[in-house]
């Protein structure tokens, strides 16, 4: 069993996850990395939702530690955020930032693999998670450390 570390995001309040230890995950529409990282300081993880190269850099200059980048392929929960971005545009992010990048939106295992090699630190997912019977066994696909299962 390998020892990782895992961390629990609270969208939105800042204030909560602070409150109980947590990280905070913020969206376009939230207060800014910034405030957040003035009013509860340098412990708290901030993570920010981004949809261009600009909000990416603007994230990680005021002050998040990692951001969500995409939507990187067409999945119907992320339409509202416009067209793809697609696996260049996630490379030409992950290349520009200091900070860690996650590849997020219409990520399944037909791609995962196509994400992670543009240098992504890691990938986000609705229906990749939430349609398994077997969570364990996916996240090992997806570290490499189980082959998939013809048909996959």
């Amino acid at each position: 069993m390998s020892s990782t570390h895992s961390a629990v995001l609270i969208n939105d309040r800042a204030d909560i996850a602070a409150s109980v230890g947590s990280g905070v995950h913020l969206t376009t529409r939230s207060i800014s990395a910034s405030i957040v990282r003035q009013t509860f300081g340098s412990e708290i993880l901030i993570g920010v939702s981004t949809h261009n190269e600009r909000e990416a850099l603007a994230a990680q200059e005021e002050g998040a530690d990692f951001v969500v980048f995409g939507p990187v392929f067409d999945t119907s929960s992320k339409q509202q955020y416009g067209p793809p971005v697609g696996l260049n545009a996630l490379e030409a992010v992950v290349a520009k930032l200091r900070i860690p990048v996650i590849g997020l939106g219409g990520i399944g295992l037909n791609n995962f693999d196509r994400v992670l090699d543009t240098g992504a630190a890691g990938i986000a997912g609705i229906s990749l998670f939430a349609h398994t019977e077997d969570l364990a066994e996916l996240v090992d696909v997806i570290k490499g450390v189980k082959k998939r299962e013809a048909g996959d």
